[in-house]
């Protein structure tokens, strides 16, 4: 990448500068140690060539088991090559990053282009498209009930324009990272859902997790979050009881079915048989007159 500064000159390099809207026509260009120069009926313009600084991509790499996050700044494309046409969730090997990071793996989150359009998970391609949002999508927040918008998203894709790459630690390596393994941060709130204490802490079913819910200090008492679909035995007992009650209405329901089946075979036959005795006295009543 060149950066060209330019200055437009009448009569030469130390004449006087020329206003930018003059019209440069039959012009000759010619290149000689790293300057351009133009002539043009008396007019040069001279372009002095530099060297750019290359393009850096940041890598915000966070560890959710000590809750430390840590953003690095790479300007070297080689050590971002294993990331290159990787998708989100992909897990990728850190050795590329540098001697540090031998042995650690991590997983793309996600990231952002350098216009600041996020990734989106799904969208198969390493560009920039336009979709329509409604509720419930990601990348998106509703301001109305029932709006839908058309927005821009990166894909999830991962390619050279982009700005920012979000990584989560999944296994560490053999050193310690400043900043990133080194210490601890408690959480402040964790949470609530059952399985997701269970996935924090790396727990089975059998292990109690109400010991394992982040609490805070107010001051006055330790709060702790309400644990959401908490299975207990009153939990339990409670589903048995619905799956009973649930059972009895359901045979009930076949016993009342049958005895309505019986009660109106009876009742058909009942009106068959008024109908016949009505039928044979009309007829009786027909011979009489006759």
């Amino acid at each position: 990448m060149l950066i060209v500064n330019c200055q437009l000159y009448e009569g030469g390099p130390l004449g006087s500068p020329v206003p930018s809207q003059t019209s440069l026509r039959d012009f000759r260009i010619s290149l000689a140690l790293g300057a351009v120069s133009l002539i043009d009926k008396g007019l040069s313009l001279t372009f002095r060539v530099q060297s750019a600084r290359p393009a850096t991509m940041k890598i915000n790499i966070s560890n959710p088991s000590t809750g430390l996050q840590k953003c690095i700044d790479i300007d070297d494309d080689k050590k971002l090559l294993p990331f290159f046409d990787k998708r989100i969730s992909a897990e990728v090997s850190g050795e590329s990053l540098g001697d540090e990071f031998q042995g650690y793996i991590f997983r793309i989150s996600g990231g952002n282009d350098k216009q600041g359009f996020p990734m989106k998970q799904g969208v198969l391609t390493n560009n920039r498209v336009r979709l329509l949002f409604q509720k419930g999508m990601s990348c998106y927040r509703p301001r109305r009930a029932g709006e839908r918008k058309r927005k821009s998203v990166r894909g999830c894709i991962v390619g050279q324009d982009l700005a920012v790459l979000n990584l989560v630690l999944i296994k560490k390596g053999d050193a310690e990272i400043a900043g990133l393994t080194d210490d601890s941060r408690p959480r402040r709130l964790g949470p609530k859902r059952a399985n997701h204490i269970r996935k924090l802490f790396g727990l089975t079913k059998e292990d109690d997790i109400r010991k394992f819910v982040v609490r805070r200090d107010t001051g006055r008492k330790n709060k702790a979050p309400k644990i959401q679909r908490l299975i207990t035995p009153q939990t339990l007992q409670r589903k048995r009881h619905i799956r009973n009650t649930t059972i009895k209405k359901v045979l009930q329901s076949r016993e009342d079915a049958a005895k309505y089946q019986v009660r109106l075979a009876e009742y058909h036959n009942e009106q068959r048989a008024k109908w016949a005795s009505e039928l044979a006295k009309k007829k009786a009543v027909k011979a009489k007159r006759a």
